[in-house]
């Protein structure tokens, strides 16, 4: 019998490619991350001389940030931590010096390290404005017939912007715009409009003051336009009944787009917008496109195509949550993980099995083949488990929301509104506070006009007395850094007797629901109609309400059934009509109930926060669609793979502006939805002023009774909302054509307590907040709360300076009054809103020192009991000698251990006080028989450590004190406690870079040292901290420490510093990972190579094992051959030589 060995050993090379393999799938991806350039300007109080004062701003685009550096000549630099994340930061440089000339750059800090810089701003002398930055819009060289911008960055507000070309002595345009960058437009580039062009600006009331000459730019006619970008929303996957929309990009201005098939020939789509929509009906749409475009001026121009793009069909509803963008890359490797670990277990079955055959195949009677089998198994679940450690994180249930570049708003205003017409104005509205500049355009095609964004985010666009020139379709889009917008609801013109057509829209009709339909029209003043089909008559009616209204149709029935359309009207007579809006038919359909829908946090937020939304239903393998003010953002079909109850997680990673609204969400199968879900108005605060939040009669309300919160904002036309500390969701909600908002809380209890603030925010853009009111705490008791009453900086002060007096309670929106004991009258302080009552008293003297207490005293008629505040004594010090202070044992004493500090007075019957630095009230005082007062401090604790002083007056003259005795510092400690030590800027050395080490202790007054792992490197003393490591010949890496000790008490030094490693540069590549993945990896690496070592030795014993097997065969066949001459021969001896001879004979050997 033989043993085909090349077999096992493929099957050995399988399982150790599969594990292989599977190591692969660990390592994951690494992302890199481009850092947004950020925007540096400048700004000035003396427009006509700007070099007296000037502050540099630095401004984040995209998101906010928690550090700001200014750099200047690549070497001073200038960091700012603000106390909460914002997006700019100012750098004031004050008067212009030749010192503070230079080239400034400016970054900010993100999660994976410094932005690049911005801009380089130019600083010269005095006298002299910087040389503003000069570039073209498009990074391509214009075309024949097309429009160029070209942008000019002055630094500066309120500049005039000159634009100069070669050979011309006199600028050939200029501007004069409210920001700080000008763009002068050429229309309609010809070979003539080729040349040089320079930039120069100069202050508006002061012509004489120029600035020096911009970068010189060249334009070049370009004889082929550039390629262009195609993209797919959602995704390249198509999806059951989904349609998928390609998106062809281009820098430039007019165009019309090509799209094409690549295997059909025949195909082919245009399109004005470059948006095409792709249907998969009968799997036909599946394919590779490209696009490409002309100018319509030059239709014998045409572009190159843009890089293909593949459309797949679906592939099961893994396939299609991939193509929606639910599934991560992550997602996706975490997937194939947990297939290569059902390999691993196949293959360790195969082995098993292998082993099993092997051993009832020849019938082996050893039991270390199968301790190998067992060892081999132990190897494979070790190695499982080693993969699972891996897959910790990856995999995530949430899908991400991708927002679109938010939509506009575009309306007409007039000053005529009996006759619009007559002079009328398109203003473009953008919810992003990102916006740089609004575009205008006409019949989709023509591009009117473009204006940079201000700071309500808005452009007005005049068009004058409206003509037949005039009529047409308007849309507006608005600009950012690096997207363009989609386009805005379209406003049509269509003559001087006729009103812009409104637009119609409604959510999904629910029997037995209350229903709203909105008509949105483009003029505020206007009346508003609503028509049902088939009747000649309004439906409804309803008067002036600003440029939208909203028709209620209380209760849906299948009567209300139909095609409806709204008009919009002049409010006086005689009345100017606008054409009907496009129909919206309402149709009752069967739906599953609504789904649940909640944040997981409250819906008013900060920007940059992670917002999650979570939408749920009881029905099973449902897939969900989330909406955003009506329109479809996201859906996720991920509870396809699971059974049970459906769910889908929403995400936004930081929210921005333009992310506030209302959403909602809806379910569906195959052929039913779900009603929509409750909404939910996600409000992004922080955008316009903090309103004034104030308690109608007073915040301190008796239990049964009613109080109203009023809200006063800064804008008409708000809706605002209550909050309560500690309550998720806003109280109550209010919409007002006014600037405020009254909020009643009836018949309030003890449980409604507690801190209130207010917001508003706008409804038509994106629900951008105001800040949060100051908090206001609403009492509701029958006692007012107890004040407190303090000195500043202290209630012992030295004769003839200043100091106030605070009376601070809880309670806002009251008046105080403070009380001297022995006096009749009292300084008071009326409607202090802001919860503190000063009473400052200044060049204090013998008169003012005394007992002083202070309360309430609301400025309403309040029924509720007042209580006055703890008594203070004010002591004025300077006028006896001062006393001596010592401590007994020492000045430094163990935790828990015993001290007593002595004061030593020169004059008897003295009061004695003691007193620690950064108390603003004394600790203790005493009257002591003798000369000297002994304050015990029995079980010192750590914060006992401090700075102490006394001072004593006579019982015969209160509160007419000595001056301080010399100071005393106490330290509570048996040992100092260990620093802290910190490397700046990086643990890693740079070339030619040295690295600051910084020791920080917890006690002043104390000397540092520094020490070395290796011995040989000398010790390092500092008064500071601070030890500065160079890297000469690699002495400076390893492991450092360090200590401090008291400089009063030498001998006694602190705990070492833990230790911090210094090392060499890695390079600019060098890898991260986390501690926990090298351990795995590393157990990973042992593993194979011991589960190779296991299958070498098992390959190699496979030739002896099977010479064994034939020995043990040969021996089996001879008892049996013995056994059957017995049973042939019963009187033969079997132990006979021809027995012997017979069994040898047979037994040959297997040849190998």
């Amino acid at each position: 019998m033989t043993l085909d060995r090349p077999g096992e050993g493929t099957i050995m090379l399988w399982t150790f490619t599969l594990l292989l393999f599977c190591i692969r799938l660990s390592l994951g991806t690494t992302s890199v991350v481009m850092q947004s350039q950020p925007e540096l300007w400048i700004e000035t109080n003396y427009p006509q001389a700007p070099w007296e004062n000037i502050t540099l701003w630095c401004k984040s685009p995209s998101q906010i940030s928690s550090k700001f550096l200014l750099l200047k000549d690549k070497t001073q630099m200038t960091c700012i931590r603000p106390s909460y994340k914002t997006f700019q930061v100012s750098f004031s440089i004050g008067a212009l010096t030749k010192s503070n000339t230079g080239l400034y750059r400016c970054c900010y800090w993100k999660e994976t390290g410094w932005s690049e810089p911005s801009k380089i701003l130019e600083l010269e002398a005095p006298g002299q404005l910087p040389k503003p930055i000069f570039w073209i819009q498009s990074e391509n060289s214009p075309l024949p017939g097309c429009n160029v911008n070209i942008h000019c960055h002055g630094w500066l507000q309120d500049l005039v912007f000159m634009l100069f070309k070669e050979g011309y002595a006199e600028p050939v345009d200029y501007q004069v715009p409210t920001g700080t960058v000008a763009i002068f437009s050429i229309a309609n580039m010809t070979p003539e409009s080729e040349g040089v062009y320079i930039c120069r600006t100069h202050i508006l009331m002061l012509p004489t003051l120029w600035s020096e000459p911009s970068n010189p730019l060249k334009l070049i006619v370009a004889d082929k336009p550039p390629k262009l970008f195609l993209s797919a929303w959602a995704s390249t996957m198509f999806k059951l009944g989904k349609a998928i929309t390609l998106q062809c990009r281009v820098p430039h201005l007019v165009l019309e787009f090509s799209l094409e098939l690549e295997e059909r020939a025949t195909f082919q789509k245009f399109s004005l917008d470059g948006d095409f929509i792709i249907s998969n009906v009968e799997g036909k749409s599946t394919g590779n496109y490209s696009c490409s475009y002309h100018i319509e001026v030059h239709p014998n121009i045409c572009s190159h195509h843009s890089k293909p793009l593949k459309l797949m069909g679906p592939a099961g509803p893994c396939f299609w949550s991939l193509a929606t963008g639910l599934l991560t890359w992550n997602y996706v490797l975490n997937e194939a993980i947990g297939l290569s670990l059902i390999v691993q277990l196949v293959a360790l079955l195969l082995v098993v099995l292998w082993i099993r055959w092997k051993y009832q195949r020849f019938r082996i009677r050893e039991a270390w083949l199968l301790g190998t089998a067992q060892g081999v198994t132990m190897l494979f679940i070790i190695m499982a488990l080693l993969r699972c450690g891996l897959c910790n994180g990856v995999l995530t249930e949430e899908t991400e929301i991708i927002m679109p570049t938010p939509k506009p708003e575009l309306w007409a205003e007039t000053n005529f509104p009996l006759a619009p017409w007559k002079n009328l104005t398109l203003w473009c509205r953008s919810p992003s506070g990102s916006t740089k500049e609004f575009v205008l355009l006409k019949d989709g095609t023509g591009w009117i006009a473009t204006r940079p964004a201000s700071e309500q985010v808005r452009a007005a666009f005049p068009l004058g007395a409206l003509t037949q020139s005039h009529t047409g379709s308007y849309h507006c889009h608005s600009w950012e850094e690096m997207a363009v917008s989609e386009p805005s609801e379209a406003l049509e013109l269509v003559g001087t007797d006729i009103l812009p057509k409104p637009v119609i829209s409604a959510s999904p009709p629910i029997r037995g629901r209350e229903l709203q339909i909105r008509c949105k029209g483009w003029l505020a003043g206007m009346g508003f109609a609503l028509y049902k089909e088939g009747l000649q008559e309004p439906v409804q009616q309803l008067g002036a309400v600003g440029r939208e209204a909203f028709f209620t149709i209380q209760r849906m029935e299948d009567k209300d059934e139909g095609n409806y359309s709204c008009r919009t009207h002049t409010e006086k007579h005689p009345f100017k009509w606008s054409e009907p809006s496009e129909p919206l038919e309402l149709v009752i359909k069967e739906m599953y109930p609504k789904p649940y829908f909640k944040t997981w946090a409250s819906p008013m937020v900060t920007p940059g926060v992670r917002v999650t939304f979570n939408c749920s239903t009881p029905h099973e393998h449902m897939s969900f669609i989330l909406y955003k003010d009506g329109s479809e953002i996201a859906s996720s079909d991920r509870s396809w793979a699971s059974p049970g109850a459906s769910a889908a997680h929403f995400l936004i990673i930081s929210v921005g502006f333009g992310d506030g609204g209302n959403y909602s969400c809806r379910y569906y199968d195959f052929a039913i939805w779900s009603e929509p879900s409750d909404s939910v108005e996600l409000v992004v605060t922080e955008f316009y002023p903090k309103p004034t939040l104030l308690a109608q009669p007073g915040p301190v309300v008796l239990p049964g009774k009613n109080v109203t919160l009023q809200c006063q904002g800064a804008f008409q036309g708000m809706r605002f909302a209550l909050l309560h500390e500690g309550t998720p969701v806003p109280l109550q909600f209010q919409s007002t054509s006014g600037n405020s908002a009254d909020f009643l809380l009836h018949t309030i209890g003890a449980e409604d307590s507690g801190n209130y603030s207010c917001v508003y925010y706008e409804t038509t853009m994106s629900n951008r907040g105001s800040y949060l009111s100051k908090p206001i705490m609403i009492w509701v008791t029958d006692v007012f709360p107890k004040p407190r009453l303090f000195a500043e900086p202290s209630s012992v002060v030295p004769m003839g300076q200043n100091v106030t007096l605070w009376c601070q309670g809880p309670v806002h929106g009251v008046g105080y009054i403070l009380h001297k004991e022995r006096e009749t009258t009292s300084m008071q302080l009326w409607g202090s809103t802001s919860g503190d009552g000063a009473f400052p008293i200044t060049n204090v003297s013998g008169a003012r020192i005394g007992r002083y207490t202070c309360c309430y005293h609301p400025d309403w008629t309040s029924p509720i009991k007042i209580q006055p505040s703890n008594a203070l004594e004010l002591i004025v010090t300077g006028l006896l000698p001062k006393p001596h202070l010592l401590a007994q044992p020492g000045p430094m004493v163990a935790p828990g251990g015993n001290m007593t500090l002595q004061c030593q007075g020169e004059l008897p019957d003295s009061t004695f006080v003691l007193l620690k630095e950064g108390s603003q009230e004394p600790l203790e005082q005493q009257r002591p028989s003798g000369y000297r007062a002994d304050f015990w401090m029995p079980a010192v604790r750590g914060e006992d450590s401090g700075t102490y002083s006394c001072i004593y007056y006579l019982d015969s003259a209160p509160f007419a004190a000595s001056n301080h005795s010399d100071s005393l510092e106490i330290w509570v400690t048996d040992k100092p406690p260990k620093p802290s030590l910190s490397a700046w800027p990086s643990t890693v050395f740079k070339l030619g870079k040295d690295i600051t080490l910084r020791c920080r202790g917890p006690l002043p007054g104390v000397e540092f040292i520094l020490e070395h792992d290796r011995k040989e490197v000398p010790q390092q003393f500092s008064d500071d901290g601070d030890f500065v490591i160079n890297n000469v010949e690699g002495k400076g890496i390893g492991n450092y420490s360090c200590r401090y000790r008291l400089q009063a008490y030498p001998d006694i030094w602190s705990e070492p510093s833990d230790h911090l490693e210094l090392v060499g540069a890695a390079g600019p590549a060098a890898q991260e990972c986390t501690v926990g993945n090298i351990v795995r990896s590393s157990l990973i690496v042992v593993v194979v190579v011991a589960l190779g070592i296991v299958l070498a030795i098992e390959w190699r014993k496979w030739p002896r094992l099977r010479t064994r097997d034939s020995e043990t065969d040969g021996r089996d066949q001879t008892i049996a051959l013995e056994e059957c001459n017995q049973e042939e021969e019963p009187d033969t001896n079997s132990n006979s030589p021809s027995s012997i001879s017979q069994a040898t004979s047979v037994e040959l050997p297997v040849p190998i």
